[in-house]
């Protein structure tokens, strides 16, 4: 039986059990409620929740995951449950265990993936899109050329058509959009990351002790595009400043529809952004376990790979 996610992030909530029910309320009003042992993961993202210890005790006594969110949306903590045949415990060791040549081709496939969307980003039939899909092609085991970075310098240069842009995550302006958009993006993944039994510190290319999501920081490759297509759309509509209303329309993005690229065309599948993520870290489980070597790795429904 796959076993459910729950999320609590819009409103806070009191988490307590009754009957091995797992019972949500607020200010007293029972609002939900879910039998423990059909839970897998409880993802708790709002800072006014409260639980009881019977409520933690029974989830874990069930085999479910909690983790807990901080100021950022990135899991802080994570309470396991303590049982010999836990799937965590399984998916943890699929992936300290991962050898170096799959870490490798599954990074090709991530950088091939986001220099494949920065493509769709430019105008169509343009010398840059061209050049961009050409370079894609280009990309080998663990990208020892760097064509990650050659791709970036070109594809920036022209991000703007026309307009002059530099990417600098230190300065504002359409840079600042850009990086409250990955940070969402970040978030995310990290929670994904997390919910799928995975370890976000263990990465496929990033290595770096004092990051502890290393893991997100590589799979977000293939989402950065994504992003910078709606900044730019949010650029065009007149939006100007980081404000509220320009925080909540990036927001969006975890509720736009995607589908699975050309690398599992076959599936036709498509789903909202965080449907699709989870497809994306279940795939990459089935890769650690020797079941799969391809990630499904989502684009957008309307995305078009003429080049």
């Amino acid at each position: 039986m796959i076993k459910r996610t729950l999320e609590i992030s819009r409103e806070p909530a009191q988490l307590s059990v009754r009957y091995d029910q797992l019972l949500l309320k607020r200010e007293g009003v029972l609002i939900g409620q879910a039998p423990c042992k059909d839970l897998g993961v409880v993802v708790v993202d709002h800072p006014q929740t409260t639980y009881t210890h019977s409520a933690l005790a029974k989830l874990a006594e069930c085999g479910a995951v909690l983790v807990v969110c901080g100021a950022d949306h990135l899991p802080t903590a994570v309470l396991l449950p303590l049982a010999d045949h836990s799937q965590v415990v399984w998916r943890l060791s699929d992936q300290l265990a991962a050898p170096r040549p799959l870490r490798k081709q599954l990074w090709r496939q991530l950088v091939v993936a986001k220099v494949r969307g920065q493509a769709r980003n430019l105008t169509l039939g343009s010398s840059p899109r061209k050049r961009l899909f050409a370079l894609a092609r280009e990309v080998r085991s663990g990208d020892p050329a760097n064509i990650e970075a050659q791709a970036a310098k070109i594809y920036w240069s022209n991000w703007l058509e026309g307009d002059e842009f530099r990417r600098d995550a230190d300065a504002g302006g359409l840079n600042a959009f850009l990086n409250y958009g990955y940070a969402i993006a970040r978030a995310a993944l990290g929670r994904a990351i997390v919910s799928a039994g995975l370890h976000a510190s263990i990465g496929l290319h990033h290595r770096n002790r004092s990051n502890a999501f290393c893991l997100a920081d590589d799979l977000i490759e293939p989402f950065r595009p994504l992003v910078d297509g709606r900044v730019r759309d949010m650029h065009r509509q007149g939006y100007t400043e980081l404000n509220q209303p320009a925080k909540a329309a990036l927001l969006e993005l975890l509720t736009t529809p995607l589908k699975l690229g050309s690398a599992a065309k076959q599936t036709k599948q498509s789903g909202p952004w965080m449907v699709m993520v989870h497809r994306l870290l279940a795939s990459l489980v089935r890769c650690y376990a020797g079941e799969a070597k391809r990630l499904e790795i989502p684009v957008p429904c309307a995305s078009e790979d003429s080049e």
